[in-house]
């Protein structure tokens, strides 16, 4: 009995001393812990209000730097592309409005736009290649092989990429006879639209790619079938160039960083990150004239970037130098 009064006893005072302390902690740093939030509060609101002017410089300096390039690209680009034909090639996603000032810079640069097509979201469906594949195999010439490796969106950018384009001057201008009826065997599938006349072919190709990296477990797939297109007209003829901007993150379905992960292709079709600058359009002209030379790169700002522009674009023409006498 006297044992369990103690032990008794003993709890009751464990627990009067804890409510005790608890009491007495919080009286004793109430005050403290108060004083100690609203500096915190103080620092952050500073720290948050100093982040906002700096974006705001950011921002300012961005928009003179963009307002300095749109103003001089003119001079920057005339005559770079004269006597080409580029073929514009929009994807599900792709951002009508750089297309459009892509297109005016290009005009800037003394190219005539042959015409552009627009493939479909059913055209990068993983689920229809085998319509694709029959599509193909009904429309190609009998001449036309293609690699046992090709993939549908390979063997359909090779097809496409015959009647649309071409490596030859001479030809430029005029229809593949070939394959003058694929255009409209694709568009009467749904898996394109077309505007313009881009059946009197092209020597260089835009593509620009969504606006935003595609989403879900097909966004992977996606993003290489549209490398493959990009790849398969860079190949039909004398270059092709792949216009977006990167996600902030890697992403499986953005289709630039698709571009630069695939090391081969990459070596042969230009990418150009910065498609939403004024940067980034004189970046398209100057990748496309890099290509006519044979050469390709990667610009913009994002990872696997060379630099802004191609180098020697960048770099100043030297001056004829007079010798003097002494």
């Amino acid at each position: 009995m006297i044992d369990f009064r103690y032990h008794l006893v003993s709890i009751v005072a464990i627990f009067l001393a804890l409510a005790v302390g608890i009491v007495l902690g919080t009286t004793l740093l109430q005050e403290p812990a108060v004083k100690s939030a609203q500096e915190l509060t103080a620092q952050l609101t500073k720290t948050k209000e100093e982040l906002r002017a700096q974006i705001d410089t950011l921002q300012g300096r961005e928009a003179g730097n963009d307002a300095f390039i749109t103003a001089v690209t003119p001079e920057l680009v005339a005559g770079d592309l004269t006597g080409q034909r580029v073929l514009l090639i929009e994807t599900p996603g792709s951002s009508t409005a750089w297309r459009e000032a892509a297109q005016q810079v290009l005009g800037q640069a003394g190219a005539e736009i042959s015409g552009r097509i627009t493939f479909t979201e059913k055209f990068l469906d993983p689920k229809g290649t085998g319509v694709l594949d029959g599509l193909v195999n009904q429309l190609k010439p009998v001449n036309m092989v293609f690699p046992v490796t090709a993939t549908a969106w390979d063997r359909a950018a090779a097809l496409l990429a015959a009647a649309l384009v071409t490596n030859d001057p001479a030809q430029a201008g005029t229809a593949n006879t070939a394959t003058a009826d694929v255009v409209g065997a694709f568009e009467a599938g749904g898996l394109l639209t077309v505007d313009g006349d881009p059946g009197k072919r092209a020597t260089l190709a835009v593509m620009f790619a969504p606006e935003r990296p595609y989403e879900g477990e097909s966004a992977e797939t996606q993003a290489g079938a549209l490398v493959s297109v990009a790849n398969g007209f860079d190949a039909a003829g004398k270059g092709a160039v792949l216009a977006g901007t990167v996600a902030a993150t890697v992403t499986p379905g953005d289709v630039i960083t698709a571009l630069r992960d695939e090391s081969e292709i990459s070596k042969r079709v230009s990418g150009v990150d910065t498609a939403d600058m004024p940067l980034g359009r004189v970046a398209i002209v100057y990748s496309l004239q890099e290509q006519l030379s044979g050469r390709a790169g990667q610009y913009g700002n994002g990872k696997g970037a060379s630099g802004p522009i191609p180098a020697e674009a960048a770099a100043p023409t030297p001056s004829p130098t007079t010798e003097s006498g002494s």
